[in-house]
């Protein structure tokens, strides 16, 4: 609701890695029996009902590009860990996999929620906070911010306005 998937999006796409993805996962969104597989990827057979071939993740498709991680205070304490490899190693290991794949992505993680009032609580893991908490950004919510209001209403008027072929508006 603030724009966080729009500034996480400005980021990429005025850096060195522009050219390359940009790929989001929800991980408030997701099934905590299917995040691992989702970004981890899965080697054939790993488990009933997966592709026979395998399948890449999220962080192995991204390689160059950059990784969204929205509701990062949504992901299970477990996945955390497997997360924090991938901070410090560069690599992942995909689920029924034993073979390390190094990485190159850039993560942004975003919440709505009090981290570290969540490492206080235990819900958190503590060196994955500082790990991701390397340049903090707050943005206010709308509602803290009316002069914007106009700017999003022209922005998104002239991008529906140009997709159904309609003209150009002012507000």
């Amino acid at each position: 609701g603030v724009g966080k998937e729009l500034f996480a999006r400005y980021i990429h796409e005025n850096s060195n890695r522009r050219d390359k993805y940009f790929l989001r996962i929800n991980c408030g969104a997701i099934p905590t029996n299917l995040i691992e597989s989702q970004l981890f990827g899965y080697e054939k057979g790993s488990f009933t009902g997966a592709s026979k071939d395998g399948k890449m993740g999220i962080f192995e498709t991204a390689r160059g590009g950059t990784v969204l991680l929205d509701e990062i205070g949504e992901l299970p304490l477990e996945m955390q860990v497997k997360l924090l490899r991938v901070l410090q190693e560069n690599e992942i290991v995909r689920v029924g996999g034993i073979k390390p794949i190094k990485t190159d992505v850039r993560i942004i993680a975003v919440t709505n929620r009090n981290l570290k009032e969540m490492v206080r609580k235990k819900l958190f893991r503590e060196d994955l906070y500082y790990r991701l908490n390397i340049i903090p950004f707050t943005i206010p919510p709308l509602r803290q911010r009316r002069k914007d209001i106009v700017k999003l209403t022209d922005h998104f008027l002239n991008e529906l306005n140009f997709k159904y072929e309609i003209g150009r508006a002012h507000v």
